[in-house]
């Protein structure tokens, strides 16, 4: 199991680790989050990533930041797992692209680029899949409201027949 005292002193002071229920969350500053990354990989053997998400902390009561990338990795010899944390803000938020990393990352960041408006640097292809592209808000944002701003006019009546 890899320690917050080998990832502090590799990467520096400012990474700080929480547990909840027996699951380890590492927080780290998104300057440095590549190079965590990078070494959980290579070093630590963290070779899958599970999945890449976001979290909104809007008018959420003592929250510094915006948002949260987190980062879901598992070490396929041991089975350990590990959530990397990292926080970005308005009113450009972008972090560095994984893809050189894990290549599953491409479509996942993709999704948080679609959701939440997070653009990833150096990504290949960053750009929408689940919304129309001319759809101009990101719909798991806090701030969205929950019927939309009417941007359902503009999109295309599909009928389907019977038979």
């Amino acid at each position: 199991m890899v320690s917050l005292e080998e990832l502090q002193s590799r990467f520096g002071e400012e990474i700080r680790e929480k547990t909840f229920r027996d699951n380890r969350f590492i927080d780290v500053s998104s300057g440095v989050l590549l190079d965590v990354l990078s070494g959980l990989k290579a070093d630590f053997g963290f070779s899958m990533l599970i999945d890449i998400t976001a979290i909104d902390w809007l008018d959420y009561e003592g929250a510094t930041d915006r948002f949260s990338v987190v980062y879901l990795l598992l070490n396929v010899e041991t089975g350990e797992r590990l959530t990397i944390r990292t926080a970005v803000n308005l009113p450009d938020p972008q972090l560095p692209s994984v893809c050189a990393l894990w290549m599953s990352a491409d479509w996942l960041e993709r999704e948080v680029y679609d959701m939440f408006g997070i653009s990833f640097s150096d990504h290949p292809d960053l750009r929408r899949i689940l919304m129309p592209e001319e759809f101009a808000a990101f719909p798991l944002r806090k701030d969205y409201p929950l019927k939309g701003r009417g941007e359902r006019h503009n999109f295309p009546v599909i009928t389907r027949s019977e038979g």
